[in-house]
């Protein structure tokens, strides 16, 4: 949980970062391109590119295309016409596909996993629900199919760890996993970055550090690591705790006027989710490891 918990700080984090200093400002390919290839030049040094087996390489190209390539370039695509609420609203949505997808693998069906992503879900959406107005629909699509990719990519990690187990440390192993987002992003950005909208000012310059760094190769590799040593269901639950931390902060931080009632109520029932999925998990077989 110590993992899930630091990446869901992390991420609380970015959503402002992102669109307080970079939408708008900074074109997305771009800004999505710089923190790939930061994020490389962290682990790629780092990966083993003999003795791996290639069915675990090409896995991991397939999981870094979805759940940074695909995700990313999304994500930021939808703060062209999203405010950060409606961001946040929006991927309250992701335990579902984590439970979904998981269960389908599985051939089977969860109802504890379902459940503690249901309430999780209605956790967030009690503190991000501001009535939504205006042209959003587009961009509501585009966060589904975000949350699809991203779902689908930790989903995957997990299951792919345990069929190629190995000796070596896992972070030895992850930079395939960056490998496979630049596969997607590079031709992304060349065939619709604006090469025009490149950071101008040292702030954003900062924040494409931090995101690069932190949210992408440290956030992504331990919530990938974390994925792999609880059951789905907690998985699913705390894919949300982004959102009250992330309410949190700009309180701190941006003083952005917020309920805290809804915040509280919020946060507590998210707070629940957690402990439910893990009283669902004595029902589950064994974490993967």
């Amino acid at each position: 949980m110590g993992y899930l918990f630091t990446v869901a700080l992390i991420q609380a984090l970015s959503f402002s970062l992102i669109g307080v200093y970079l939408a708008g400002h900074v074109d997305s390919y771009v800004a999505v391109l710089i923190r790939v290839l930061l994020a490389g030049l962290v682990f790629i040094p780092l990966t083993r590119w003999r003795q791996v087996e290639p069915g675990f390489m090409r896995g991991m190209l397939l999981i870094g295309a979805l759940q940074f390539g695909i995700t990313y370039v999304c994500l930021y695509l939808s703060f062209r016409v999203l405010t950060v609420p409606e961001v946040l609203l929006f991927t309250i949505l992701t335990p579902l596909h984590v439970t979904l997808i998981e269960d389908a693998l599985n051939r089977r069906f969860n109802p504890w996993a379902l459940l503690a992503a249901l309430v999780a879900v209605l956790g967030a959406g009690v503190i991000r629900y501001d009535g939504l107005d205006g042209e959003f629909f587009g961009g509501f699509l585009l966060l589904q199919l975000a949350n699809f990719t991203y779902a689908a990519g930790q989903v995957l990690y997990k299951h792919l760890v345990a069929r190629y187990p190995s000796d070596l440390p896992d972070y030895r192993r992850f930079g395939y996993f960056f490998v496979g987002a630049l596969l997607v992003v590079l031709p992304a950005c060349l065939a619709f970055g604006n090469l025009q909208k490149l950071p101008d000012a040292g702030q954003q310059w900062w924040v494409l550090v931090f995101l690069g760094l932190c949210s992408t190769a440290l956030a992504m590799y331990w919530w990938n690591k974390g994925a792999c040593l609880v059951p789905v269901a907690s998985l699913a639950a705390m894919g949300n705790l982004h959102v009250p931390l992330g309410l949190l902060i700009n309180l701190l931080i941006w003083n952005q006027d917020q309920d805290y009632t809804r915040l509280l109520i919020g946060g507590g029932v998210i707070i629940a989710s957690v402990w439910l999925s893990r009283l669902g998990s004595r029902r589950e077989p064994s974490a993967l490891r």
